[in-house]
């Protein structure tokens, strides 16, 4: 099996590359195209197709996005190029090549009004530019006629990259006090998990199109992942004290984007069409924790 990994720096892709080669030959594709690595433009998808093209693999995998969230805002046109454009263009190559087009898509596609779990056909209202580009990626991905698994993701995070788990255990570490949100719910999902989850998907081949929610079980609000991450970092080793955690509102930390309030994700259909359990939040949490402490992550 060739299988294409599209964005092989971002937080998913980099633990892609530890999941992927274990499936057969993996071409990774990056902006800066470092050595063993091509080289691609996600700023222009015509581009990226003509190289999903030009390959011609089994299976492509884009964990490409601008995740920016706020930034998206001012820079409406750079989101919806990465994040629909780009993906549009990657799905007509699939097409035309027949290969298998493994999407990721967001939390954000949801205004946060429900009062239980999202479910794959719930109707979706986007608060802002990321959530309603990312929406319209995986609309083009749908219309596209290729096949593909549209895998809605939340809250991500790794032993790398820049993320909500570095900036806290960094304030953790030079403040005595931290003030996190509170007011917003949904699941941590460590990048590896959704790393080892999508091989599996790969593995098990993706019988007829659908999108599927692949998070953490469990929910929390920033707030209580953060006193979690704190609480893990201590136990490891990794913070020689405990700062003050103190709960504040959406409303005392505005931003230039609206986060939706409740975006916890059903995952029953990931269980039912693929056997993957979703793993609790805090063990994940745990386990990332550990390979920090370790000194696995770079």
């Amino acid at each position: 099996m060739k299988l294409l990994l599209l964005g092989g720096n971002g937080q998913v892709g980099r633990e892609l590359r530890r999941t992927l080669p274990a499936l057969g030959q993996v071409v990774v594709a990056t902006r800066a195209g470092a050595e063993g690595e091509l080289a691609a433009d996600f700023d222009a998808p015509d581009s990226v197709g003509e190289l999903v093209r030009r390959i011609a693999p089994d299976v492509v995998i884009n964990a490409v996005a601008h995740t920016a969230v706020d930034r998206a805002e001012s820079e409406p046109d750079a989101a919806f190029r990465v994040n629909a454009l780009a993906p549009a263009a990657i799905a007509q190559a699939c097409a035309a090549t027949g290969a298998l087009l493994l999407h990721y898509s967001t939390d954000y596609v949801f205004d946060g009004s429900a009062s239980r779990p999202y479910r794959e056909d719930d109707v979706t209202a986007p608060l802002g530019v990321y959530g309603a580009s990312k929406l319209a990626g995986e609309e083009a991905v749908r219309a596209s006629g290729a096949r593909h698994a549209i895998l809605r993701t939340a809250w991500v995070y790794a032993a790398h990259g820049k993320n909500f788990l570095h900036t806290m255990l960094r304030l953790a570490s030079e403040r005595d006090e931290l003030r996190v949100v509170a007011d917003q719910i949904g699941a941590p999902t460590p990048a590896a998990w959704i790393a080892d989850a999508s091989a599996r998907i790969v593995t098990h081949g993706v019988p007829a199109s659908g999108t599927w929610h692949l998070v953490a079980a469990g929910e929390t609000s920033w707030h209580g992942f953060a006193e979690a991450i704190i609480d893990e970092a201590l136990a490891a080793g990794l913070l020689a004290r405990r700062p003050r955690v103190l709960p504040i509102t959406t409303a005392d930390y505005p931003t230039p984007a609206r986060r939706p309030a409740y975006s916890v994700l059903d995952t029953t259909r990931l269980r039912r069409d693929f056997g993957i359990a979703a793993p609790e939040w805090r063990d994940g949490l745990h386990a990332v924790i550990e390979g920090l402490a370790a000194g696995c992550a770079p």
